[in-house]
């Protein structure tokens, strides 16, 4: 059986705010991909509610990222560019290694074509959104915190609280940014030191309970552990992350799909997920997980592909009880 992490704490400075130098040139690359691409729909899992502070979505089809790479903080602006090609701009100590990891971003290293659609449905999405690739970011923790965030509660509670740690703890992304969306300019997340630092009334105040703080707080003081699961195969790279306690297999699956770009990482426990998959298979909005991965078996090695497109049909079931009510533990 595999052991768990024994974190080690050390006591570090409050991370300080990024110099903004809104002139400087960007790097830039263009590159062509090697079929149909939707940028919207590639890029779209990295969103985080419609205020993500460090993703935004211009009405000109153009998407700008804010993120923390190994090599520092760094802001990325995609468009589409003549040709059929995508254009991109990077700013900041991670400009570079955000553009080397275009590609991948991209969905370059995905494998559209191995889809082999079994029902009719899932065949005529497939056919009728050819530029849906699967993206692989190569960055870990940007995505397993949100994840956290998100366990069991509603994604309204998970995105105010991403967006209150990220504007109260985060850095301003390098680059026109900050000038060009005003007061909501996009933010970097923390590095990993000044996760731990984040004293508990502030996750108090973000509406962060302490199991799912706890849990972010183990992860980031083994954070160099958990990004090397970005280089992982599916199976080693979920055992890796789940030897954190408090990430289980839907916290993996959510991390991984953008992480690794991982088609088969389906996600199981989730509340809506079997029943949507019931529903458009099977004619059943009652399907439980295990139900829903007898329907996907036929898709082995392209579950979270399968899962993905019929998200995107529409074909989900009519709601039968109000929305879940937001919790606010911050009066509390």
């Amino acid at each position: 059986m595999a052991g768990r992490f024994v974190p080690r704490t050390t006591a570090v400075p409050r991370q300080q705010p990024a110099a903004q130098d809104a002139s400087a040139a960007p790097r830039t690359r263009v590159w062509t991909p090697p079929g149909p691409l939707d940028l919207r729909l590639v890029l779209g899992p990295l969103r985080r509610g419609p205020a993500d502070p460090a993703y935004r979505a211009l009405p000109d089809g153009t998407f700008w990222r804010a993120t923390r790479t190994p090599a520092g903080p760094g802001t990325l602006r995609i468009s589409a560019a003549p040709g059929g090609r995508v254009a991109g701009a990077a700013w900041g100590p991670g400009a570079q290694w955000l553009l080397d990891g275009l590609p991948a971003l991209l969905g370059a290293d995905d494998e559209p074509e191995a889809f082999r659609p079994r029902h009719r449905l899932l065949a005529t999405v497939h056919h009728r959104r050819p530029g849906l690739r699967l993206l692989r970011t190569g960055l870990v923790m940007e995505s397993l915190i949100p994840s956290i965030l998100e366990q069991k509660v509603t994604t309204d509670e998970a995105y105010r609280a991403w967006r209150l740690l990220l504007r109260t703890h985060g850095t301003p992304a390098p680059g026109p940014a900050g000038p060009l969306f005003g007061g909501y300019g996009l933010y970097v997340m923390p590095d990993a030191r000044t996760w731990s630092l984040i004293p508990s009334w502030e996750w108090h105040r973000a509406g962060v309970d302490a199991k799912r703080s706890a849990t972010i707080l183990r992860a980031v003081r083994v954070a160099r552990r958990m990004e090397e699961a970005a280089a992982m195969d599916l199976p080693a790279a979920t055992a890796r992350l789940q030897l954190v306690p408090g990430i289980g297999p839907w916290t993996a699956a959510e991390t991984l799909q953008r992480s690794n770009g991982a088609p088969d990482a389906v996600t199981v426990g989730d509340f809506h997920l079997p029943g949507i998959v019931g529903h458009a298979l099977a004619g059943n909005r009652s399907a439980d997980d295990e139900e829903m991965l007898e329907l996907l078996a036929p898709y082995e090695g392209q579950r979270h592909r399968a899962a993905r497109l019929i998200l995107l049909s529409g074909h989900t079931p009519p709601r039968r009880a109000p929305r879940f009510s937001p919790r606010d533990i911050a009066r509390l």
